[in-house]
This record gives structure tokens, sequence and C-alpha cells, in this order.
């Protein structure tokens, strides 16, 4: 697995090596001595898809509250998304700033989203998997959100939303959320 920094402090776009031959190919894409090699979480403890029926779907932008902090790893198995992570921890160098790039089972890139780090994502086709490897367990009175849309973030989404649930399209602006 091939490592990329991205601009939010500890979080990575994870490319897979291919080793190909006339069958297809193999690779690699999980490795606890290799997370554990870049400083990065390795423990997990479940793991989640999501399917999404339509083209525009949105999702999040969701995290869990202390002290069920997660980490998340990302992966579109099929479809393709556009993935976005938002940096909420007020103690980091890059607080406020985000980061997207396109997940597909095409290209089989993976998001590392490190805990306090918001994560949503929206559909750019119809029919698209996700699969999320956790480090938490999931706990709905630590379920927290901000908006997809809140001008606090100026998150460039490159399509318009079509699909949203309730929670994701009414969460309150981020200056009136926080402390």
């Amino acid at each position: 697995m091939t490592f990329l920094n991205t601009p939010v402090d500890g979080a990575f776009l994870i490319r897979i090596e291919a080793q190909r031959d006339d069958r297809g190919f193999f690779a690699r894409t999980w490795c606890r001595r290799e997370f554990e090699g870049h400083g990065l979480t390795a423990g997990l403890v479940q793991c989640n898809i999501s399917f999404n029926y339509r083209r525009g779907t949105l999702r999040g932008l969701h995290y869990q509250a202390p002290p069920f902090e997660e980490v998340k790893l990302v992966r579109c198995i099929r479809g393709a998304l556009h993935d976005v992570i938002l940096d909420l921890r007020p103690q980091s160098p890059t607080y406020l700033r985000h980061f997207a790039a396109e997940l597909s089972a095409e290209n089989r890139d993976m998001m590392y989203v490190p805990a306090g780090v918001a994560h949503g994502f929206l559909t750019l086709a119809d029919d698209t998997e996700v699969l999320y490897q956790m480090s938490q367990f999931y706990s709905p009175e630590h379920s927290r959100g901000v908006r997809w849309n809140d001008p606090a973030f100026a998150i460039n989404w490159p399509h318009p939303v079509q699909v949203i649930a309730e929670r994701d399209r009414t969460y309150p602006d981020f200056t009136r959320c926080m402390p």
C-alpha cells in the first residue's frame, strides 16, 4: 500500500499496490504492521457497509464525540463517490480544513479518517456501495455531525444533492453547535 498525505493532519489517501498476472491481481488493503508503521490506529472493531441507490446521495458529515471518537478506513467497493473529510479537532494544525478525493470501485483508493475528523460523501453513480472499517463501536448517543453545506467550511461538492437524510440536512450552523 502507498500512503499519501492529505492536507488534513493525520489523514491519508491509501492506494493499493496490485500484483498482477494473467489471472488478474492480488493486493493488500489492510496490514496492521504497515498502519502502525505510519503511526496510525491499527485496531479495528467493526465493519459496516452503506448501499446507496441513486447518484447524488449525500451522507454526512459524521463523527463520534468523546469518549467514542472513531478512526475510519473508507473504501468504495461498487460505483463511485466524492469522499470528504473535515478536521474538527481544535488542537489540530489543520483545524477546519477539508480534503476530498474520488473513491471508486475502479481506482480502489481508501481514505484513512483520524478520530475527531468528520466524514461524508456524495455518490457519483447509482448503486454505490461503501465499506467502512471502524476503530470504535457505534454509540448512538455520541453520534454527531455538521451540515454538508455550512458556509463555515466552503466545501465544493461536484454535483447537486438529490437524496439526503433529514438529520444531515438540518444540522445547525457550525458556529452555533460548537462550544
